[in-house]
């Protein structure tokens, strides 16, 4: 099928629902619910929605970066959730800024609702930068008594100007802006939005299966090659069904420093540039690489000063070396090129600012994904993406 179809938003809309065989396996996965649930109402998890959609859809999967969308079709940022409708409705959670809970602490009715949108924004401006997206989507997959409802919803900021009926509680306000119903749940950071089943979707009639183990017994007497197999689209490459290997497949680098509390230092790192000595470029920076990474993983990056090739998120790519003593820096040659990006493009920093803790909690990251993809360019140089990650080094340095 191809992505031609679903390549902007209004060739989205017009196509999505030609896509017979997502509806299919939709279809499919949500009749072996009684694996997971005795509800009538048939159960997907979301990762299976996230996955079918970029399969049939051919879609960049983004469910696990740090973005505010699960999916991109080239500009397009896609939005996938999954939830159960009643009423048709469902009030829905679309963000969290438990990091950023300092902020909203003392504030109260408009200035707080104002403020939750202005972090909204932010995230999303965050993402169209970085994953170069200029239209935005939501595609939902409903869950009902006996069927699945299929349909899509806008994906637009918050209109901070015509913010109006503010409904302000000890646990929780709401608001709308006029389009959109919102909801923030003091406690917990977390700001959710209702969906509205809208005139304008595709209905799937949805058989649960009462054996669903027999099925799949059934197929792995057929072995995954069969043909059967075949037609209902279950094979892929054996790669998809592999996990990442940490270490092998990426690593996780951290943007800030645990010393002395959680910080950006003022003159290393993102503000290498502060950095005192000889006189810097306003973009100098560099990405610190832990001593455990290399320890635990010394096989991971090329050797100090060789050149590799660093894919961004938005596809374009950057020249990139190990540099310093101990190979502590990724750096980008020339060495302004990942400040311009990072510093100017993404984080919006003006010149001579300094890059601060709070400026990645704005955005909700921390850390970067650094991914192999085990092969080389024209030039026969290693060839890796990044990605931006949310608490990852944390998570991930605990068990290196």
């Amino acid at each position: 099928m191809s992505r031609n179809l679903y390549s902007n938003l209004a060739t989205f809309l017009e196509n999505w629902r030609d896509n017979n065989i997502y509806f299919e396996m939709l279809k499919l996965m949500a009749s072996i619910s009684r694996l997971f649930s005795e509800n009538s109402i048939p159960y997907l998890n979301y990762r299976i929605a996230e996955n079918l959609f970029c399969k049939y859809f051919e879609a960049q999967n983004d469910a696990r970066s740090c973005t505010a969308y699960d999916a991109r079709l080239n500009n397009l940022g896609i939005g996938i959730k999954t939830f159960g409708i009643k009423s048709g409705s469902s009030l829905e959670k679309i963000a969290e800024f438990d990091k950023l809970k300092p902020e909203l602490d003392g504030l109260s009715r408009l200035k707080l609702a104002r403020k939750i949108a202005e972090f909204r924004n932010d995230r999303m401006d965050f993402s169209n930068s970085a994953y170069n997206v200029t239209e935005a989507q939501y595609h939902i997959v409903g869950r009902q008594e006996g069927r699945l409802t299929v349909f899509n919803s806008p994906y637009e900021k918050i209109n901070i100007e015509n913010i109006c009926d503010v409904k302000d509680t000890k646990t929780s306000i709401s608001f709308n802006d006029g389009t959109s119903e919102y909801s923030f749940n003091k406690s917990k950071s977390v700001l959710n939005k209702k969906f509205y089943l809208p005139s304008d979707y595709v209905d799937i009639p949805v058989t649960i299966l009462n054996e669903p183990l027999e099925l799949l017994a059934q197929l792995l007497r057929e072995q995954v090659g069969h043909t059967e197999v075949t037609k209902l689209g279950f094979i892929t490459s054996a790669k998809s069904f592999i996990a990442e290997t940490k270490g092998y497949d990426y690593v996780i680098l951290p943007l800030y420093s645990k010393r002395g509390g959680n910080h950006v230092p003022e003159r290393s790192g993102l503000n290498q540039w502060n950095a005192k000595g000889r006189r810097r470029d306003d973009n100098e920076v560099y990405i610190p690489i832990p001593k455990a990474v290399h320890n635990s993983y010394p096989d991971f990056f090329p050797g100090r000063n060789m050149p590799f090739e660093l894919i961004l998120p938005d596809g374009n790519s950057l020249s990139a070396k190990i540099c310093q003593d101990s190979g502590k820096a990724l750096m980008s040659n020339p060495n302004s090129a990942l400040g311009e990006w990072i510093l100017r493009k993404i984080l919006r920093k003006p010149v001579g600012e300094l890059v601060t803790i709070d400026d990645l909690n704005k955005f909700g990251i921390d850390s970067v994904k650094i991914i192999s993809t085990h092969t080389t360019n024209a030039n026969g140089e290693p060839v890796y993406k990044i990605e931006f990650s949310d608490s990852g080094y944390e998570d991930y340095s605990k068990f290196i």
